[in-house]
């Protein structure tokens, strides 16, 4: 496999890893532990789910950005010598 493929590969199976493992915790939290519904007012554990989930998600977009960000770089020495 060509090395441009092959970190293009690991570039979106990372992608949707993290992208999965920030749903399932959120909705672990948010749903199974019904953080994320507001019941006869606001409460702390509302107000800290709800902090986190902006935060978390910030955090995945910049992650998101950083690893997106960086040219997928030819190194056709690499792919040589694996030949």
């Amino acid at each position: 496999m060509e090395p441009e493929v092959r970190e293009f590969l690991k570039r979106i199976s990372l992608s949707l890893g993290i992208g999965l493992f920030w749903m399932i915790m959120n909705s672990t939290l948010g749903i199974m532990f019904d953080f994320a519904f507001v019941h006869d007012g606001i409460s702390l554990g509302n107000v800290i789910f709800y902090i986190w989930f902006i935060l978390s998600f910030a955090g995945m977009l910049w992650l998101y950005i950083r690893l997106w960000k960086k040219p997928l770089e030819k190194d056709i020495n690499s792919y040589d010598q694996q030949q």
